[in-house]
């Protein structure tokens, strides 16, 4: 279970961006990060992966206190980040990268089995630079081949819909729902929340908001939730008025 409590995050000028973060991601859910551009969404993966470190609050996982480890040891502990833009390997051969990933050299039926599992086939791909010749859909899923020989357990993806042809797009919602471990996506691709979102969490104005169901939910929740603070408004300053107090 991923646990954030009170997180705050600061731009290097000062400026708070993220600025009381408390959420939970149980096992195995598939949620979904939506907001407002500049919100914050990308540094709260990055926190969450370990590439960023928070100016204040605690990041857990299954009850240990992560907060102080860098990307590569979280990494050793299942948490792994698909970067917003396709990761460029400069010099890296699927092959490399794969191999790279797992720590050891892989056999043809190895490369064909991994590569099998994220559509791409080992045959036209192995040999083939992950930087040139590779397209955007491409890389993201060479990208994926590489976290599964991670062992990951908590994937986070940053707008993983970007440089996919629908085809890719539903070959990774497909992908996404049959994956065992927990799915962090940050996305603004309704449809695509739609389809894999079990939860969604807002963040605005540094704070965030949990829904329990997929976009759709979301919006209707969202409007329901405007209109009742309203509503509670309302009869507040007509008591107010009713006191004497306007």
């Amino acid at each position: 279970m991923l646990v954030l409590e009170h997180i705050a995050w600061n731009l290097p000028d000062g400026e708070p961006i993220l600025k009381d973060i408390t959420l939970t991601v149980p096992d195995g859910k598939l949620a979904v990060v939506t907001g407002p551009n500049g919100g914050g969404k990308t540094s709260l993966a990055k926190l969450i992966a370990g590439l960023e470190k928070p100016a204040a609050g605690r990041i857990l996982l299954d009850g240990e206190d992560i907060t102080g480890l860098d990307i590569t040891q979280r990494a050793k502990k299942g948490v792994a980040y698909a970067f917003q833009q396709p990761v460029r390997f400069k010099g890296l051969s699927v092959r490399d990268l794969l191999e790279l990933a797992a720590g050891n050299p892989l056999s043809d039926q190895e490369l064909c089995t991994i590569l099998g599992q994220v559509g791409l086939c080992a045959q036209d791909y192995t040999d083939r630079q992950v930087d040139d010749s590779l397209s955007g859909g491409e890389k993201t899923r060479a990208n994926l081949a590489r976290l599964l020989l991670e062992k990951t357990d908590i994937l986070l993806l940053d707008e993983p819909t970007n440089h996919l042809d629908l085809r890719s797009v539903e070959w990774l919602e497909g992908y996404i729902q049959n994956f065992r471990g927990t799915v962090l996506a940050i996305s603004h691709d309704r449809y695509f929340i739609d389809q894999i979102a079990q939860r969604v969490i807002e963040i605005a104005d540094g704070h965030a908001e949990f829904y329990s169901g997929n976009y759709s939910f979301y919006m209707d929740e969202k409007q329901a939730r405007f209109d009742l603070q309203m509503k509670q408004y309302e009869q507040e300053q007509a008591k107010l008025k009713q006191l004497g107090y306007t």
